[in-house]
């Protein structure tokens, strides 16, 4: 527990007022169900660069990233670099064709709906399946917030794990289940300015308090001069190609990930893609880079006054906020980190919550239902999903980075070779699209349970290699696309 915290709780309670102050104002903005999941296509290019970062990044981004940097070293430069260039490749290869290609395909406002849509699946198959996907994925990637949420009010509070968990899942809810995409975005922009801004200034007062970086690296040399190279782990073993290519490989994920995407299919027109691009590649740079030199200072300090004996390296940001700043500045800073678990847990419940009520509710239950009706439904929905993710969450012994990478792989290989290629290929048809989510997914599942040798490689990998392949193989071995779908590709291709 962190001492004399009175300044820090207070910090804390003022920041959730302004949070749920966003989300009545985004309440009494959301009339109908486009509104309530997608904002009704309305973001400029900072709150959607900015939440699209905040809602990928979340907690792992203080905790988990600056977590493996502690434990690894450089290392952890394979994962941040290849998150950086998914999050380029991201915004360049699908934003605009996403945002325009979302609004022809009969203005679907989930990706579900966006593929069942784009390839005229009248059995809604596609549909159904993808929502199946999400809502099993998202129940990992959201409760990896909530046990960030847990460590956070544990660690700050001295709150029991169980209550902590508790706790942070109620404020999240509160203001998602209000406001829906408009208060997700417009607290994401926020915090993910807070986060940037934690991260900037914590790695920085730490290096000062050790003389400066040149000092930093020399004392990492001096304690471990593995630590400081890319191609060995802390204990001087040369990582294997598997283990090099499975760190690259998160940055694969991005084009799968439902919570991002939907950022993109939301923003006002394609002529703030340039823009946000670049404010969504340089916030990302600059918070990973943040998040690698606290875990590296993070090192010396624990070596320096703990004797080099940390509990739990997800922790690390936190002992270095504590350590280094007075309470009131303190509670700013570990703000960032409830601002990072908000930003994330509250969009994939409203995705969750979108492929339930837009993709289960409307399209299997009651097609005729009411915007009010599916409105209601999602929030409902925020509530089941919330409390289902937060049973998941209850494991103490869970690791944020853990749970990521899991859903994280997921999305990537369900949806991502289906999204690109839905995007860019004429030929694509119906049977491709069902044939890749069900085997990027089902890879994924079946993939994770396995271990040695080859099955060391990251989940994500396999799952993308073999999905791509399912796509191009089902689409060219069954007939060609319905001429219909063909124009409208074609239709979509000239508007770009």
């Amino acid at each position: 527990m962190i001492e004399n915290n009175a300044a820090i709780i207070g910090t804390f309670i003022v920041y959730l007022i302004m949070m749920l102050g966003i989300g009545l104002y985004a309440y009494k903005r959301t009339s109908n169900s486009a509104d309530y999941f997608l904002g009704g296509r309305s973001l400029g290019p900072w709150p959607a660069a900015l939440s699209a970062g905040a809602s990928d990044m979340s907690g792992w981004l203080l905790l988990g990233l600056p977590g493996y940097a502690f434990a690894s070293g450089m290392e952890a430069v394979w994962l941040g670099g290849g998150l950086l260039l998914g999050t380029y490749l991201n915004w360049l290869l699908v934003a605009k064709r996403l945002r325009t290609y979302s609004f022809e395909a009969d203005d679907a406002l989930t990706l579900p709906e966006f593929f069942s849509n784009r390839f005229e699946d009248g059995s809604k198959m596609i549909q159904v399946i993808s929502a199946f996907f999400i809502l099993l994925f998202f129940l990992f990637y959201t409760s990896s917030g909530l046990v960030a949420g847990g460590k956070l009010f544990e660690t700050v509070f001295g709150l029991d794990y169980s209550i902590a968990v508790i706790v942070g899942t109620v404020a999240v809810v509160s203001y998602t289940l209000f406001g829906g995409y408009l208060a997700v975005c417009w607290t994401d922009l926020v915090q993910g300015l807070l986060m940037a801004a934690a991260l900037v200034i914590v790695p920085v007062v730490a290096m000062q308090s050790e003389g400066g970086i040149t000092e930093l690296f020399s004392a990492l040399e001096a304690k471990n001069p593995e630590l400081l190279t890319i191609w060995n782990d802390a204990s001087g073993t040369p990582l294997t190609w598997i283990a090099i290519v499975s760190l690259a490989a998160w940055g694969l994920g991005y084009f799968g990930q439902p919570h991002i995407l939907a950022r993109f299919a939301g923003i006002r027109d394609n002529e703030a893609v340039p823009a946000a691009r670049r404010i969504a590649v340089i916030w990302s740079g600059l918070a990973m880079a943040g998040a690698f030199l606290v875990g590296l200072t993070g090192i010396v300090y624990v070596d320096s006054n703990l004797g080099g004996n940390l509990g739990d390296g997800e922790t690390i940001f936190m002992l270095l906020v504590n350590a280094m700043f007075n309470p009131i500045v303190a509670g700013i800073l570990l703000a960032a980190i409830l601002a990072a678990i908000m930003s994330t847990a509250d969009s994939q419940l409203l995705v969750s919550s979108s492929a339930l009520a837009e993709d289960f509710y409307r399209n299997l239950l009651r097609k005729n239902a009411s915007q009010q009706e599916i409105v209601m439904v999602g929030r409902v929905a925020v509530i089941g999903l919330s409390i289902v993710a937060l049973i998941l969450a209850m494991n103490p012994d869970s690791t944020v980075l853990g749970l990521v990478s899991y859903a994280w792989a997921g999305f990537g290989a369900a949806f991502g070779p289906t999204l690109i290629l839905a995007l860019y290929w004429k030929r694509m048809n119906r049977a491709g699209a069902l044939a890749g989510i069900l085997v990027g997914g089902i890879t994924v599942v079946v993939w994770k349970q396995l271990s040695g040798g080859i099955y060391e490689l990251y989940e994500i990998v396999p799952g993308i290699l073999f999905a791509t392949l399912a796509i191009i193989i089902a689409s060219l071995v069954t007939s060609a696309p319905p001429a219909s779908v063909q124009t409208r590709f074609e239709v979509y291709s000239s508007k770009l």
